[in-house]
Order: structure tokens, then C-alpha cells, then sequence
């Protein structure tokens, strides 16, 4: 009699089943709809293929399309797969190499024959074709291993010198997968570690697009050869599809490089890649939001400081930064040995510097100097740093992700009695921020510890439970905030809280952050004078709220399509004139609105009202107040607001009192 596994279901009930067995045969057992809905399953919460025989005593969950982060997963990994194969039978000689799902879909990197050349846009609609094909073939996708010698041999036989490099670097002992598509001779295989859906046929085939094809270096090194990159967006049907597509077309239109063009606010070029230079309107929304900070910070009781842009090596040596992050640092002699007449000479030798891709270290500098008592805890120490960080050249983008960047960042010092309510505070000042802000939703995610970290178990067990105590002490721990944990997405040195905002067209954005962290004051000799009159190591909390001004300028300008509130807008009115005899009238409307505290432009040339107003909209002017010379005999402005297609005539007075009010940022209404 064959061995017989205890297997658990989500309801706690258990079925025992011989060795063997698969969670597509438990699905069977269950009933006919289960088993023609399941996708996969998750076994002890690993996602399994669902056929993969069951060898142990487990837990397990079938996974359907109501679960649908893993359904999408699968399906987006499944996808590139097809994408892969119909590649290949239309166009022999093509070489792949990788293919994973992405956040919003999936592509595949191929080494095009040579005598064909590399991919084109012109080449998708044949792909999505023969995609469509294999998926209607509802071909078998069947999990095998292979010994290390048998899958490189394979490889090189088929002429797959990539495949069969990537097999060979993988670490010995690591168990080698390959997943067969069809049957007999004539089946496609791919390496891959999986899941994948049980067939071809489980996929929509209207449910995806190819996108667009790019270049990519193999292995992500500009060193290696060049490939090319087929991007589709695949989901689970038709409908999901189609409103993915509509989100796109929105995204284009509110994209923050067109915008920012558009309404003069920022430029880059190469003189300067990877950094911002800022025009007077942008940087004017920069101040708004600078200004909006700092009073926050003020009102909940943080010190700003202002630290170095250059430190030692050795100092990121201490801090375990050197070691982990050196290849992001900008990194320069702290001297130049000599030089020649054709400039400088750097001979190596002499002490690094480096920029600071963070504040923290520096932080933790200033809370050295003196003699801490517990009873000055906690100390919150503000700074609006500027910082580096080499990102790639193919990383960058826009104002999203850039090298020279600032962030609203702060850390701050506790005992262990009052991190919970600490970081309770930093929550509830985080919501009151984004709401101002226009952010009325967000999700909340606790991000554990990573496989290489630095401090004990106990150490993140408690650092862990601390997090969660306090989003639970919040009241947000909820569905409503989108709680969840994340597991090995923490940083090195702590777990942390992610706050992940949802925007207009339902984009999510990962900015605001909270970690506790044990590590740092440890390496960094931190300490304070507790109650006993003994040195405590305090619990440093790294918090950001805005992650950094470029990024979030660029997330407010997306959000808000370019019509950014009235507090924030670079330019809050423009007077227009119809005609030229009330161009003093105009002037007089503006320095009243200047006293105001209004941020206003006139506008007085010799041009039509309605190209005036086509030119403002563009720029993404709150109001426009249009004069004319009856206004100006009645002592009234006819106010036009971005967006609306009337225009009523009002007071001066009363235009000045409803401006007034709308520029007020809202920390400072009553």
C-alpha cells in the first residue's frame, strides 16, 4: 500500500491522499467546476503547478481566477512563454533567453538570427497572430528536471549558447526545471523554476497586446550582446484588457514630461542626465510643497538640520552602506595627488569620499555630539537632504527616478517604550499629509525581513511585531487600507512600512516609508543615558512621507492631469484683457490681487480673447479673470476656471475673497 499524505484545506477540513497525488486530482475529487476553474495551487503557501505530484503532508489551497494577483502572475508568465514560442516558429534561428511577467504584463529578451536582424514594431501583429494559435492548441505545459550535463547538452544542440551559459552559472545542487509545451517531437521547451498554468488553452487569447519592442543588453550588461525585447500587457479577459488599454491612453495624456513641457516647469538634458533643472514655475510648486512641509514637521515637533554632501568612505564602511550599496555611490579622491599640464592626475592612492545616497549616517552623527538623556526622547531630526545615487542610464525617468534627488526625509530616536506610539504619530501625520495633498487612498504594507540582513532573529521578530502593533494601534491594519506583509522585501537593516498611494486613473505609487531600525545605532556606537543612569542603544525610525520632491512633484502633476490645486499651481490667476482700453484697469486688478497674496500674471497683448484662453488652458491656469471695458467701468472681472465652459461676472472684491481662499494651503484654513 503506497504511502498516504494528510492534506489540509483552507476550511480545515483534510483529505488523505497517496503519495503522488496532484492538487489537479484533489480538485477533480472536490467537483467538476473546481476542477475546470483551478489555475494552480498553493502548497505550505508556496504557488505549485498544478499538476506537480504532492510528496509530503501539506497544506494546500487551489488557486482559481477570483485569486487574482497569483492568476495574473501566472497568466503574464504563461504569456511570455507563448510569446517565446511563437517567436521561435516564425522566425528559425532565434536564440532566447529570459521572459518574466512585469507589473502590468510581461516580455521576453530573444537573440534574433543575425541574417534577419533585430525585431520591429512591424513585426507584432504576425507574433500576436501565432500567439494566438499556440494558446487555441491548448497545449500541455509540463514540469520536468533535468540534470545540469542533459540541459546544457540539450541547449547547445539546439543551438541556445544563452540557455545553455545561464544553466552552466547556475549555483551546483540548485534543482534545474524545464517546462514542455506540446507533446511529442515537434514541443517547445524553455528553462524556467515556474509555475505555470496547466496548458496553453488557460489563457484568454483576447486578453493580451504586444506593446512595443526595445533593445536590452544580455544579462543587463552593456558589455554583453545586444537583444531584443518584445513587451506585451496580458491579463486574465478581455474586459480587464481593454480598461488597462483606456488607463494607458490616460496615462499618455497626463504624462509628467509632456506636462512639465507644456506648462514650463522643468527641462533635462545631457549636460546633466539624471538631475532636474528646475524653471521658476516648477521650482515655485517645489517652494509651495517645501513650505507646506516644514510647517508640518514644526507643528508635529521635528528639528531640521542640514548635513554634509561629502563624507568619508570610512564612515560608509561603518554604516555597512560601503558594502551593500558602493556600486550606487558617486565616489571621489578626498584629494587629487597631482597634477600635469593637461589637468588633473589620479594616481589611487589617497582617502575616498563619497556623495551621499542617504542622510541616516549623518544623523546618527548629530545625535553623537552631547550626552543624550532618556528623558529627551524622542528626538525627530528633519532634513529636506539632497542626495545621489548612480541609478542606470536605462533606469532614469522623467522626474520619477532620477540621480540627484531631495528627499522630505527624517529619522527618529526612541526608546523601545515609545516606538509603538512613535510610529502611531508618523501614521497619522502621513494621512492628514496625503489628504491634503488629494490622496484619499492608500494602502499600508509591512515589508519583512530579507534573506541577507544584518542583526539577530530576535532582533527583526521584535522590530517586526513593533510595526504591526502600531498600524494595528492606527486602526489601518485593514482591507480598507490594503493591509499586507511582504516577505523578504525589507531593507538590510530593518523592516518596514510602505505606504502605497492610489491616484486618479488607479496607478499605485510606493512613496511614503517607515523602518525600524536596531542596526544602525549598533554599528554607528549610538547611544543615550537611560533611567538607571546606563548607555541604551535608541531605535532609530527612518520616515519619509513625500519619498522625494522630484518624484512626488512628478506623481502630483500625473494625478492632477497638470492642474495642480490652487495653493500649489505656479501661477494661481491671469488677468486678460479684451481690449486695450482696459489695460489700466488690468493693472490694478493685478497689484490687488498681488497684495492678496495672489501669484497672478497679466496678460494684455493684442490677440483674440479666445486664443488667450486656449493658451492659459494649456498651461493649466486655475482661473483666468477677463476685463474688458465694461468690467472696468463696473468695477468687476468675468472669471473663467480651468475646466468649465461658463464664466460669471463678479465683484472685484469677491473674486479677491474666493482666490484668496482657494490659495490658502490647507494646513492653514480655518
Amino acid at each position: 500500500m503506497s504511502e498516504l499524505l494528510k492534506i489540509t484545506l483552507p476550511d480545515g477540513s483534510h483529505r488523505e491522499v497517496p503519495a503522488g497525488t496532484t492538487p489537479g486530482d484533489i480538485a477533480a475529487a472536490i467537483g467538476p467546476g473546481l476542477a475546470k476553474a483551478a489555475l494552480a495551487a498553493r502548497v505550505d503557501g508556496e504557488l505549485r503547478d498544478l499538476n506537480r505530484p504532492l510528496d509530503r503532508d501539506a497544506d494546500l489551497a487551489l488557486v482559481t481566477a477570483r485569486d487574482e494577483k497569483d492568476a495574473l502572475e501566472l497568466a503574464r508568465h504563461d504569456f511570455a512563454h507563448v510569446l517565446a514560442e511563437a517567436v521561435q516558429n516564425l522566425f528559425p534561428g532565434t536564440q532566447i533567453t529570459f521572459g518574466p511577467s512585469t507589473d502590468d504584463g510581461f516580455y521576453y529578451d530573444f537573440a534574433p538570427n543575425p541574417e534577419r536582424g533585430p525585431f520591429t514594431d512591424e513585426d507584432l501583429p504576425a507574433i500576436e497572430a501565432e500567439m494566438r494559435r499556440i494558446i487555441a492548441r491548448n497545449e500541455p505545459l509540463v514540469r520536468e528536471v533535468w540534470s545540469r550535463a542533459a540541459l546544457i547538452d540539450r541547449w547547445r544542440a539546439q543551438g541556445e549558447t544563452f540557455k545553455a551559459e545561464w544553466a552552466g552559472d547556475l549555483p551546483e545542487g540548485e534543482e534545474l526545471t524545464v517546462y514542455r509545451a506540446g507533446t511529442g517531437a515537434d514541443a517547445w521547451l524553455d528553462m524556467c523554476r515556474g509555475p505555470h498554468l496547466p496548458s496553453t488553452g488557460k489563457l484568454d487569447p483576447a486578453a493580451f497586446k504586444l506593446t512595443r519592442v526595445s533593445g536590452a543588453y544580455w544579462r543587463g550588461d552593456q558589455a554583453n550582446a545586444m537583444l531584443s525585447r518584445i513587451y506585451g500587457t496580458g491579463w486574465l479577459n478581455k474586459k480587464q484588457l481593454d480598461a488597462h488599454l483606456v488607463r494607458l491612453e490616460e496615462a499618455a495624456k497626463r504624462d509628467h514630461r509632456r506636462l512639465g513641457q507644456e506648462m514650463d516647469l522643468f527641462h533635462l538634458q545631457a549636460e546633466a542626465h539624471g538631475s532636474v533643472f528646475w524653471h521658476p514655475k516648477g521650482y515655485m510648486v517645489w517652494r509651495q510643497l517645501e513650505a507646506y512641509m516644514r510647517r508640518r514637521l514644526d507643528v508635529a515637533g521635528y528639528a531640521e538640520v542640514k548635513t554634509p554632501q561629502l563624507m568619508d568612505s570610512r564612515q560608509w564602511e561603518k554604516s555597512g552602506h560601503w558594502g551593500k550599496y558602493r556600486e550606487n555611490m558617486f565616489v571621489v579622491p578626498d584629494e587629487i595627488p597631482s597634477t600635469q599640464d593637461n589637468g588633473p592626475v589620479l594616481t589611487g592612492e589617497g582617502d575616498l569620499m563619497a556623495l551621499k545616497p542617504m542622510n541616516c549616517p549623518a544623523h546618527v552623527l548629530i545625535f553623537k555630539q552631547g550626552i543624550t538623556s532618556y528623558r529627551e526622547l524622542p528626538i525627530r531630526m528633519a532634513e529636506f537632504g539632497c542626495c545621489h545615487r548612480n541609478e542606470p542610464h536605462g533606469a532614469l525617468h522623467g522626474i520619477m527616478r532620477v540621480r540627484q534627488f531631495t528627499q522630505d526625509d527624517a529619522h527618529i530616536f526612541v526608546r523601545e517604550d515609545q516606538l509603538v506610539d512613535e510610529v502611531k504619530a508618523f501614521c497619522d501625520l502621513l494621512d492628514s499629509v496625503y489628504k491634503d495633498l488629494g490622496f484619499d487612498t492608500y494602502a499600508i504594507k509591512l515589508a519583512l525581513r530579507p534573506d541577507k540582513r544584518f542583526g539577530s532573529d530576535a532582533m527583526w521578530d521584535q522590530a517586526e511585531e513593533e510595526l504591526r502593533a502600531a498600524v494595528r494601534a492606527s486602526g489601518r491594519a485593514t482591507e480598507e487600507y490594503g493591509w499586507e506583509e511582504l516577505p523578504g522585501e525589507g531593507a538590510f537593516y530593518a523592516p518596514k512600512l510602505e505606504f502605497h498611494l492610489t491616484d486618479a486613473i488607479g496607478r499605485t505609487w510606493q512613496v511614503g516609508t517607515i523602518q525600524s531600525d536596531r542596526v544602525l545605532p549598533e554599528r554607528l556606537d549610538a547611544h543615550y543615558i537611560g533611567e538607571d543612569g546606563e548607555k541604551h542603544r535608541p531605535v532609530m525610525l527612518h520616515r519619509a512621507i513625500l519619498g522625494t520632491f522630484e518624484r512626488f512633484i512628478g506623481i502630483l502633476i500625473e494625478h492632477f492631469a497638470g492642474r495642480l490645486p490652487v495653493w500649489l499651481a505656479p501661477v494661481q490667476a491671469v488677468v486678460a484683457t479684451i481690449v486695450s482700453d482696459a489695460d489700466d484697469y488690468a493693472a490694478e486688478v493685478v497689484a490687488q490681487l498681488k497684495v492678496a497674496g495672489i501669484r497672478v500674471e497679466s496678460d494684455t497683448r493684442n490677440e483674440k480673447i479666445n486664443y488667450k484662453v486656449r493658451e492659459h488652458s494649456l498651461q493649466k491656469i486655475p482661473h483666468m479673470l477677463v476685463v474688458g471695458k465694461r468690467e472696468a467701468d463696473e468695477g468687476t472681472v468675468a472669471i473663467r476656471t480651468l475646466g468649465e465652459q461658463n464664466q460669471r461676472v463678479v465683484p472685484l472684491a469677491e473674486a479677491i475673497a474666493l482666490l484668496r481662499a482657494e490659495a490658502t494651503p490647507p494646513d492653514l484654513r480655518g
